[in-house]
């Protein structure tokens, strides 16, 4: 079978502490027939979005890696950018819109980026999930060789994949995409109610504390709910969620751990991978090997 080439935007993260979010959507995604080529010569994202609304220099970093993209697009013919990290597709889709929204602001980088190409704004940003929705999900149901069959899922959106309006995969309220997918992959879906509230985000740096009880409290929350894993697309929400349980833990004695894992993670095994090198259960703080073990 001939791969569709789709291009990729991977980011920091997925280069270093979330390479089982990489390596799996990679992997699941030439399963379904495509192959992600990482965008060449990208650059960081810049991870959050700049507030000020008159400043373009937190603009800059985004659109010449759209720049790139239309470049490669002109050369497989394909004008779709994916990402998988939240914040990524946060970042790169805000900009787009923000420039096509404000077109003397883009015509001032234009102007300040006087050797590359003038953005011309006919790049299509998608975050994963809305790429395979749109290219169908049937497609999923059709190489599941592993149904998750009896594992009790809680999909987690956190802020990124949601707010603001203009970049939501869904709505924000009463999101739906993950749990669909997730379904197709054979998993139960529990009714999680926490799943669109914040994990705590960069606070972790600074208030750990904090973002440990943040955690406590989505942890045990899923838990009430009968969730044997959360399963979440964003490597900060991943982060905060796994690590922080261990702060959490000193805390509160009575507290469980709970496996997270990013639903790309859960496509591949479901897909019959089974790959320490695709799904790097190492780089969890909490394992999840034991809870899906049924299925490697």
């Amino acid at each position: 079978m001939e791969l569709k080439k789709i291009m990729f935007y991977p980011g920091c993260t997925l280069k270093g502490v979330a390479k089982n979010l990489e390596d799996s959507t990679v992997e699941s995604a030439r399963v379904l027939g495509y192959d992600f080529i990482e965008l060449p010569g990208w650059t960081c994202c810049g991870a959050v979005y700049g507030l000020a609304q008159d400043s373009v220099k937190f603009t800059i970093a985004n659109v010449r890696n759209l720049i790139r993209a239309q470049e490669y697009a002109e050369k497989i013919r394909d004008n779709r950018l994916v990402a998988v990290c939240s914040m990524c597709y946060n970042n790169l889709r805000r900009a787009h819109l923000d420039v096509m929204k404000n077109r003397d602001k883009l015509q001032t980088l234009d102007l300040f980026m006087d050797e590359e190409p003038d953005y011309k704004g006919e790049i299509n940003v998608q975050h994963y999930l809305t790429f395979l929705k749109e290219e169908g999900f049937d497609k999923i149901a059709e190489n599941v060789k592993k149904p998750l069959k009896g594992l009790k899922v809680a999909p987690y959106y956190g802020c990124l994949l949601l707010r603001p309006d203009e970049v939501a995969i869904d709505d924000r309220e009463d999101p739906h995409i993950l749990e669909e997918l997730l379904e197709i992959l054979g998993a139960e879906v529990v009714d999680y109610p926490l799943k669109n509230e914040c994990c705590g985000s960069y606070h972790t740096v600074d208030k750990k504390e904090f973002v440990a009880e943040r955690t406590f409290k989505l942890v045990s929350v899923a838990k009430e709910v009968g969730a044997d894993i959360i399963t979440t697309s964003c490597p900060l929400c991943f982060f905060n969620l796994d690590k922080r349980q261990e702060i959490a833990k000193k805390k509160h004695s009575g507290f469980e751990h709970m496996p997270i894992v990013y639903f790309t993670q859960l496509m591949a095994i479901a897909f019959g991978i089974n790959d320490d090198k695709v799904l790097h259960f190492e780089q969890h703080y909490v394992s999840p090997r034991e809870v899906l073990s049924r299925w490697l």
